[in-house]
């Protein structure tokens, strides 16, 4: 999962996937993923740790072709529609002459400011459905 540097933050990162599971009484419990089925909800729980430096960085994560993204914890959040290249909000883009949707997303990314960053740790995560 690639860490990119504002500043002159050094960071790792660490990520977890899960799988949201719905019982009898409507209760929700996640369940780490072992094998994931089309129509699967799933979380993924980016964890981030400074190293070193100071100053914000930004995390990007790229998706699995196989997933569609559906929200964000934080709303820093920014998605792209085309490999990277533009980011903004979801409702905003456009892919062609259409509005982007969900299954176009192809990467998102949190710009982590430096209050949060001095911290030394933090998590995101995102939820997706499986395509």
């Amino acid at each position: 999962m690639p860490a990119g540097a504002q500043g002159t933050a050094s960071v790792a990162t660490d990520s977890a996937v899960y799988v949201e599971r719905i019982t009898r009484e409507t209760n929700r419990r996640l369940e780490p993923a072992r094998r994931l089925v089309r129509g699967d909800r799933v979380v993924t729980v980016v964890r981030w740790y400074r190293m070193g430096g100071d100053g914000g960085f930004v995390i990007t994560n790229p998706l699995p072709a196989s997933l569609a993204y559906q929200e964000s914890t934080n709303e820093r959040q920014e998605v792209s529609v085309d490999g990277g290249r533009t980011w903004g909000n979801l409702a905003n883009l456009r892919v062609g002459s259409r509005a982007a949707t969900p299954e176009d997303v192809t990467h998102v990314r949190w710009r982590i400011p430096a209050s949060s960053a001095a911290r030394g740790q933090g998590e995101i995560a995102y939820a997706g459905i499986v395509k």
